[in-house]
């Protein structure tokens, strides 16, 4: 009789270890989430940030600033509800602006204008490695919390479920093949 409560509690401190590990794992994915999450913040808003720099430096023809410009300032201004749109659109405006060569050139052959060049090709090639991160993080995290275990025991606590951050992030591509 003892010898079978020794082995149940073996078997229930074992089960217990297991369910503690599992949810200090996933406690892990969603710190790393959420320091994913605001990598990709700080990196749309320094997008958001050049793009102001560039669109009110008056290199650029005036239709050419006024995109930008409300593309920009509406991307900083967005709500985290239409957040994914205004950066869309922001990527969207880039990518009309900067649809010709000859514009990143005239931009670069200005005063300053090759440093500005370098930190808006550098702005808009880490915004989809950060956006990458994250959804990485939020796949792994949503992986687990999928699991039966995880969802019988409550392990993930009351943390709201992980959502990806999709966007429109394609680069210009004459912006998007300099180097850094």
């Amino acid at each position: 009789m003892i010898e079978t409560l020794v082995w149940i509690a073996l078997g229930l401190g074992a089960v217990g270890v297991y369910l503690s590990w599992t949810a200090g794992r996933l406690d892990r994915l969603h710190s790393r989430m959420d320091a994913a999450r605001a990598a990709l913040d700080a990196q749309l808003v320094r997008r958001a940030s050049v793009v102001l720099e560039v669109a009110t430096s008056g290199v650029l023809d005036p239709a050419s600033s006024l995109v930008l410009y409300e593309s920009a300032h509406a991307a900083r201004q967005a709500e985290e509800e239409h957040r994914e749109v205004a950066e869309s659109e922001l990527s969207q405006a880039l990518r009309a602006v900067f649809a010709d060569a000859d514009q990143v050139e005239v931009l670069k052959a200005a005063p300053g204008g090759a440093e500005a060049t370098e930190e808006l090709a550098a702005a808009v090639r880490r915004v989809p490695m950060a956006r990458r991160f994250h959804n990485d993080a939020v796949r792994a995290a949503r992986a687990l919390r999928r699991h039966r275990k995880v969802r019988w025991f409550r392990l993930a606590g009351h943390a709201p479920f992980p959502l990806a951050f999709e966007m429109d992030d394609e680069p210009p591509a004459d912006l998007a093949e300099r180097p850094v």
